[in-house]
Protein backbone atom coordinates (compact mmCIF):
# COMPACT_ATOMS: atom_id res chain seq x y z
CA UNK A 1 0.00 0.00 0.00
CA UNK A 2 1.29 3.71 -0.98
CA UNK A 3 -0.17 7.16 0.33
CA UNK A 4 1.25 8.44 -2.71
CA UNK A 5 0.91 11.62 -5.14
CA UNK A 6 3.24 12.25 -7.53
CA UNK A 7 4.46 15.23 -9.05
CA UNK A 8 3.73 14.50 -12.81
CA UNK A 9 5.49 16.06 -15.99
CA UNK A 10 4.15 19.23 -17.66
CA UNK A 11 2.71 17.04 -20.96
CA UNK A 12 0.62 14.67 -18.47
CA UNK A 13 -0.79 17.55 -17.06
CA UNK A 14 -1.52 19.16 -20.41
CA UNK A 15 -3.24 16.08 -21.73
CA UNK A 16 -5.38 15.88 -18.81
CA UNK A 17 -6.83 19.54 -18.30
CA UNK A 18 -6.50 20.84 -22.10
CA UNK A 19 -3.97 23.77 -21.16
CA UNK A 20 -0.53 24.52 -23.30
CA UNK A 21 2.41 23.25 -21.37
CA UNK A 22 3.90 26.43 -20.68
CA UNK A 23 1.36 26.85 -18.28
CA UNK A 24 1.63 23.10 -16.34
CA UNK A 25 4.74 24.00 -14.69
CA UNK A 26 5.86 21.90 -11.31
CA UNK A 27 3.93 23.51 -9.00
CA UNK A 28 1.05 23.56 -6.29
CA UNK A 29 -1.24 25.53 -8.52
CA UNK A 30 -2.15 23.06 -11.77
CA UNK A 31 -4.84 21.37 -11.80
CA UNK A 32 -3.14 17.81 -11.11
CA UNK A 33 -1.79 19.63 -7.63
CA UNK A 34 -5.26 20.58 -6.60
CA UNK A 35 -6.10 16.63 -6.63
CA UNK A 36 -2.70 16.48 -4.45
CA UNK A 37 -3.73 18.82 -1.73
CA UNK A 38 -7.14 16.73 -1.34
CA UNK A 39 -4.65 13.83 -0.44
CA UNK A 40 -2.68 16.19 1.87
CA UNK A 41 -6.04 16.81 3.28
CA UNK A 42 -6.84 13.58 3.79
CA UNK A 43 -3.71 12.03 5.06
CA UNK A 44 -3.82 15.26 7.70
CA UNK A 45 -7.57 14.05 8.59
CA UNK A 46 -6.08 10.39 9.31
CA UNK A 47 -3.49 11.64 11.53
CA UNK A 48 -6.33 14.03 13.50
CA UNK A 49 -8.51 10.80 13.63
CA UNK A 50 -6.21 8.15 14.77
CA UNK A 51 -3.22 10.32 16.54
CA UNK A 52 -0.82 8.54 18.52
CA UNK A 53 -1.58 5.21 17.35
CA UNK A 54 -1.18 6.52 13.53
CA UNK A 55 2.44 8.24 14.53
CA UNK A 56 3.91 5.07 16.18
CA UNK A 57 3.85 3.63 13.00
CA UNK A 58 5.84 6.44 10.76
CA UNK A 59 8.53 4.91 10.62
CA UNK A 60 11.14 7.73 8.99
CA UNK A 61 14.72 7.70 7.50
CA UNK A 62 17.07 10.57 5.65
CA UNK A 63 21.11 10.98 5.31
CA UNK A 64 23.11 13.39 6.66
CA UNK A 65 27.09 14.09 6.60
CA UNK A 66 28.77 13.68 9.60
CA UNK A 67 32.41 15.84 9.27
CA UNK A 68 35.74 14.77 11.22
CA UNK A 69 35.37 18.04 13.05
CA UNK A 70 32.40 20.39 12.74
CA UNK A 71 32.77 23.90 14.45
CA UNK A 72 31.18 25.18 17.24
CA UNK A 73 28.70 28.31 16.98
CA UNK A 74 29.97 31.59 17.48
CA UNK A 75 27.60 32.04 20.93
CA UNK A 76 29.68 28.63 22.27
CA UNK A 77 33.24 30.00 21.58
CA UNK A 78 32.59 33.56 22.88
CA UNK A 79 34.52 34.31 25.86
CA UNK A 80 34.28 37.16 28.42
CA UNK A 81 36.23 40.35 28.34
CA UNK A 82 36.87 42.90 30.03
CA UNK A 83 35.72 46.33 27.72
CA UNK A 84 38.92 48.18 27.32
CA UNK A 85 40.37 44.49 26.69
CA UNK A 86 41.86 44.60 22.86
CA UNK A 87 39.47 42.63 20.29
CA UNK A 88 40.27 39.11 20.16
CA UNK A 89 41.42 38.00 16.67
CA UNK A 90 38.89 35.73 14.88
CA UNK A 91 39.64 32.97 12.45
CA UNK A 92 37.67 31.55 9.90
CA UNK A 93 36.80 28.29 11.13
CA UNK A 94 35.18 25.53 8.60
CA UNK A 95 34.00 22.18 8.80
CA UNK A 96 36.71 19.29 8.12
CA UNK A 97 36.29 18.09 4.61
CA UNK A 98 36.71 14.21 5.87
CA UNK A 99 33.26 13.39 6.56
CA UNK A 100 31.09 10.41 6.39
CA UNK A 101 27.36 9.86 5.03
CA UNK A 102 24.70 8.28 7.92
CA UNK A 103 21.37 7.09 7.03
CA UNK A 104 19.00 6.44 9.79
CA UNK A 105 15.60 5.14 10.00
CA UNK A 106 13.83 5.83 13.39
CA UNK A 107 10.12 5.64 15.02
CA UNK A 108 8.70 6.92 18.31
CA UNK A 109 10.43 4.00 20.04
CA UNK A 110 13.86 4.76 18.97
CA UNK A 111 16.77 3.86 15.79
CA UNK A 112 15.53 0.70 14.19
CA UNK A 113 18.60 0.61 11.57
CA UNK A 114 21.62 3.30 10.47
CA UNK A 115 24.28 2.67 8.01
CA UNK A 116 27.84 4.25 7.12
CA UNK A 117 29.34 5.48 3.60
CA UNK A 118 32.69 6.90 3.29
CA UNK A 119 32.92 10.17 2.02
CA UNK A 120 33.68 9.13 -2.21
CA UNK A 121 30.58 6.79 -1.87
CA UNK A 122 27.07 8.08 -2.84
CA UNK A 123 23.61 7.38 -2.53
CA UNK A 124 21.96 6.26 -5.76
CA UNK A 125 19.09 4.04 -5.96
CA UNK A 126 20.75 0.84 -6.48
CA UNK A 127 22.80 1.82 -3.07
CA UNK A 128 19.27 2.87 -1.29
CA UNK A 129 17.55 -0.24 -2.17
CA UNK A 130 19.97 -2.02 -0.95
CA UNK A 131 19.33 -0.38 2.47
CA UNK A 132 15.99 -0.96 2.05
CA UNK A 133 16.21 -4.77 1.98
CA UNK A 134 18.59 -4.29 5.08
CA UNK A 135 15.49 -2.08 6.96
CA UNK A 136 13.25 -4.64 6.06
CA UNK A 137 15.31 -7.45 7.53
CA UNK A 138 15.91 -5.48 10.32
CA UNK A 139 11.90 -4.47 10.37
CA UNK A 140 10.82 -8.54 11.30
CA UNK A 141 13.46 -8.46 13.77
CA UNK A 142 12.68 -5.38 16.05
CA UNK A 143 9.48 -3.98 14.91
CA UNK A 144 7.67 -7.64 13.77
CA UNK A 145 4.34 -7.19 15.35
CA UNK A 146 4.42 -2.94 14.03
CA UNK A 147 2.68 -2.16 10.81
CA UNK A 148 5.15 0.42 9.88
CA UNK A 149 4.71 3.11 7.73
CA UNK A 150 7.92 4.45 5.38
CA UNK A 151 8.28 8.57 5.35
CA UNK A 152 10.97 9.65 3.50
CA UNK A 153 12.00 12.82 1.50
CA UNK A 154 11.46 13.30 -2.39
CA UNK A 155 15.17 13.14 -3.36
CA UNK A 156 15.93 11.27 -6.64
CA UNK A 157 17.29 7.86 -4.85
CA UNK A 158 14.07 7.39 -3.17
CA UNK A 159 11.89 8.42 -5.39
CA UNK A 160 13.44 6.77 -8.46
CA UNK A 161 10.93 4.16 -10.35
CA UNK A 162 13.55 1.53 -9.48
CA UNK A 163 13.08 2.21 -5.43
CA UNK A 164 9.50 2.55 -5.89
CA UNK A 165 9.25 -0.90 -7.72
CA UNK A 166 11.62 -1.78 -4.37
CA UNK A 167 8.88 -0.51 -2.01
CA UNK A 168 6.25 -2.58 -4.28
CA UNK A 169 8.21 -5.21 -3.50
CA UNK A 170 9.41 -4.99 0.10
CA UNK A 171 5.69 -4.37 0.73
CA UNK A 172 6.74 -1.27 2.45
CA UNK A 173 4.03 1.76 2.62
CA UNK A 174 5.17 4.47 2.33
CA UNK A 175 3.70 8.58 3.87
CA UNK A 176 4.10 11.11 0.80
CA UNK A 177 6.28 13.57 1.80
CA UNK A 178 5.14 17.42 0.60
CA UNK A 179 6.66 18.99 -2.37
CA UNK A 180 8.24 22.19 -1.64
CA UNK A 181 9.15 21.24 2.13
CA UNK A 182 12.74 19.64 1.94
CA UNK A 183 12.89 19.72 6.17
CA UNK A 184 9.69 18.43 6.81
CA UNK A 185 10.96 14.95 7.42
CA UNK A 186 11.57 14.46 11.50
CA UNK A 187 15.36 13.73 11.14
CA UNK A 188 15.98 16.90 9.11
CA UNK A 189 14.41 19.46 11.63
CA UNK A 190 14.92 17.54 15.12
CA UNK A 191 16.97 14.64 14.72
CA UNK A 192 20.02 16.35 12.49
CA UNK A 193 19.75 19.88 14.39
CA UNK A 194 20.74 18.40 17.62
CA UNK A 195 24.37 19.68 16.84
CA UNK A 196 25.84 16.62 19.16
CA UNK A 197 28.80 16.09 17.52
CA UNK A 198 29.49 20.04 17.47
CA UNK A 199 33.12 20.96 18.44
CA UNK A 200 34.49 17.39 18.31
CA UNK A 201 37.67 16.00 16.93
CA UNK A 202 37.96 12.70 15.45
CA UNK A 203 40.99 11.28 13.47
CA UNK A 204 39.31 8.60 11.66
CA UNK A 205 35.59 7.56 10.11
CA UNK A 206 35.71 5.08 13.31
CA UNK A 207 35.91 6.96 15.49
CA UNK A 208 33.12 8.93 13.95
CA UNK A 209 30.64 5.79 13.81
CA UNK A 210 31.20 5.13 16.93
CA UNK A 211 30.49 8.30 18.58
CA UNK A 212 26.78 8.04 16.36
CA UNK A 213 25.70 4.82 17.69
CA UNK A 214 26.63 5.57 21.12
CA UNK A 215 25.22 9.08 21.18
CA UNK A 216 21.91 7.32 18.85
CA UNK A 217 21.71 4.31 21.92
CA UNK A 218 21.80 6.80 24.92
CA UNK A 219 18.50 8.67 23.84
CA UNK A 220 15.07 7.87 25.69
CA UNK A 221 12.62 6.65 23.64
CA UNK A 222 10.74 9.63 24.80
CA UNK A 223 13.09 11.89 22.81
CA UNK A 224 12.53 10.27 19.30
CA UNK A 225 8.85 10.15 20.31
CA UNK A 226 8.95 14.10 20.53
CA UNK A 227 10.36 14.25 17.20
CA UNK A 228 7.59 12.60 15.64
CA UNK A 229 5.11 14.41 17.29
CA UNK A 230 5.68 17.45 15.73
CA UNK A 231 4.67 15.85 12.50
CA UNK A 232 1.06 17.01 13.68
CA UNK A 233 1.62 20.47 13.47
CA UNK A 234 3.83 20.35 9.95
CA UNK A 235 1.05 18.69 8.27
CA UNK A 236 -1.62 21.20 9.61
CA UNK A 237 0.85 24.10 7.82
CA UNK A 238 0.93 21.78 4.41
CA UNK A 239 -2.52 21.91 4.31
CA UNK A 240 -3.18 25.35 5.41
CA UNK A 241 -0.84 26.49 2.99
CA UNK A 242 -2.35 24.41 0.06
CA UNK A 243 1.11 22.14 0.29
CA UNK A 244 3.53 25.39 -0.37
CA UNK A 245 6.77 24.83 1.56
CA UNK A 246 7.08 24.28 5.36
CA UNK A 247 9.83 25.99 7.15
CA UNK A 248 11.76 24.70 9.67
Amino acid sequence: MQYAFERTSAPYRHKCTGLPKSLCPLGPKTAHCRDESAEKGHVYSTLRAEGEAFLQRILTGDESWIHHYDPECKAQSMEYRHKTSPSPRKFKVVASSRKVLFTVFWDMEGVVHMEFLEQGQTVNSERYISTLRSLKLRLRRVRRDKDSILQHDNARPHASRQTQDALRQLALTTLPHPAYSPDFAPSDYYLFSQKYLKGHHYDNDKEVIADVRKWCRGQSSEFFADGVRQLMKRWRLCVDRDGDYVEK
